[in-house]
């Protein structure tokens, strides 16, 4: 009995074979769907192939046959790359917090296979943290999951690597992302040269000078606050050099100087100077004897006010 018809269907749609004359097969070109079969039932997608014979009986081959079953299980993979997104610490930021947190998203694209969490990991450094390792934790968001890892131990100061990879369920590799972030536990230096503690002065103009420096989160700013007036920035060199011209006023002055690293650290100087304009009065002064005799012992007495 001859064969009348074949067909295949695929994705709902069926599809008629052509008779090659020469091979006596069968053959047409199907076009695979456009979305993954990741999510199908099965991850597949299921084909029917149908045979007709002259006299009208058809035989339907699925993927359930003994024989042809497992052919007939088409799977289909996507090609578009999963996206990683570092949240924070933003690329080269200067943290404070020897554990600061790590946020970054890996999504997928709508419809895609989405993201195998087995095959997201963070590299600090040397050290590398699975999707469910100590210290990080996951949510779903949409096409994805955000993730947070905190370091379980604290981070020297210094700057440290951060590196993401990820692939999706159909295999496609993410571009890795790689930042830096500089950890910066320690205030910066602060050491004023000029004045000295509890000055007494008589000259109202007085300058403060010093030095300050931070090996991790220069450049540093510095203030200066001369009593309950406001705090005045002061341009700091490149060696760490400063100073600032005050105006003192009578009497007891505070002088408050503040260094700020660029994480916000701080260290802060106070020094106490008294200006004292005033001219001693003499009221009396008085010879036990004059005129004296040669040689002779004399005593002075003055009084002041």
């Amino acid at each position: 009995m001859a064969i009348s018809k074949v067909r295949a269907k695929l994705n709902g749609t069926w599809t008629n074979l052509t008779k090659n004359a020469s091979t006596g097969k069968w053959r047409a070109s199907l076009t695979a769907p456009a979305a993954t079969s990741y999510n199908q039932t099965g991850r597949y997608y299921p084909i029917t192939v149908e045979v007709t014979n002259d006299a009208g009986t058809v035989k339907t081959y699925e993927t359930t046959d003994a024989k042809f079953g497992a052919i007939l299980k088409l799977v289909v993979k996507e090609k578009t790359k999963p996206v990683i997104t570092l949240v924070s610490p933003s690329a080269g930021a200067h943290v404070a917090n020897n554990k600061q947190p790590v946020t970054f998203k890996v999504t997928d694209e709508t419809g895609g296979s989405g993201v195998k969490l087995s095959d997201v990991s963070l590299k600090v450094d040397s050290a590398t943290i699975a999707y469910n390792g100590t210290g990080m934790t996951y949510t779903a968001i949409t096409n994805g999951y955000q993730f947070v890892y905190t370091p379980q131990s604290a981070l020297s100061d210094g700057s440290h690597t951060i590196t993401i990879n990820a692939k999706d369920n159909d295999g496609n590799a993410a571009t890795a992302v790689s930042s830096t972030v500089v950890v910066d536990t320690t205030p910066p230096t602060l050491s004023i040269t000029a004045p000295s503690n509890n000055l007494k002065t008589n000259n109202p103009a007085l300058t403060v000078q010093g030095t300050t420096n931070d090996a991790t989160s220069s450049p540093v700013t510095v203030t200066v606050k001369l009593n309950s007036g406001s705090a005045k920035a002061v341009t700091v060199g490149s060696n760490g050099a400063f100073s600032k011209a005050l105006t003192l006023v009578e009497g007891t002055n505070t002088i408050t100087v503040i260094a700020r690293d660029g994480v916000g650290k701080t260290s802060t100087v106070t020094r106490t100077v008294v200006l004292d304009t005033s001219i001693p009065t003499v009221t009396s002064i008085v010879l036990s004897k004059n005129p004296a005799s040669v040689s002779e012992s004399i005593t002075i007495t003055v009084e002041v006010e």
